[in-house]
């Protein structure tokens, strides 16, 4: 079994894409043990060749799993994220929430009126100012970070 760098120009360039796997310890397959060509760092090709035994080959999902470093429920995801949108589906995802969920394209509209009606209105003063208009109680931050994606946008 080949021992994988963890400092070599490819492991640089998978983790710069997010496509650097953090556990290529527990990829046991064949392929990525003895051919060069399998590289268990990189997380897309380990999760395409999981499918492929999968839904080519007809290999169980537990022991294809186990043999790739996965859980069955993750294999049946990434099938479904697969069958959706391809090869860019097997891509790293963002963990959590993408977006405030609570600053609606109807309350950032809002809040832009507010401050081009009002110039001299202190932005600390538009969580009360949401909250009296929607209901809904929104951090100061949280308003911040949305009016500076929006002008980045501009």
């Amino acid at each position: 079994m080949r021992s994988p760098s963890l400092s070599d120009p490819k492991s640089d360039s998978l983790r710069q894409h997010a496509a650097l796997n953090p556990h290529p310890e527990r990829v046991n397959d064949a392929l990525f043990l003895t051919h060069p060509f399998f590289d268990p760092r990189d997380l897309v090709q380990v999760k395409y060749e999981l499918l492929h035994r999968v839904l080519v080959e007809g290999q169980p999902v537990g022991i294809t799993a186990a043999a790739f470093g996965f859980s069955r429920v993750t294999v049946h995801q990434l099938r479904k994220r697969f069958e959706a949108e391809g090869l860019a589906g097997l891509m790293p995802r963002r963990k959590g929430p993408q977006r405030a969920s609570k600053l609606s394209d109807e309350v950032l509209v809002f809040i832009w009126q507010t401050l081009k009606a009002e110039p001299e209105l202190r932005t600390t003063e538009l969580p009360q100012r949401i909250s009296e208009q929607f209901g809904i109680s929104i951090h100061m931050r949280s308003i911040e970070r949305a009016l500076k994606r929006e002008r980045k946008k501009d």
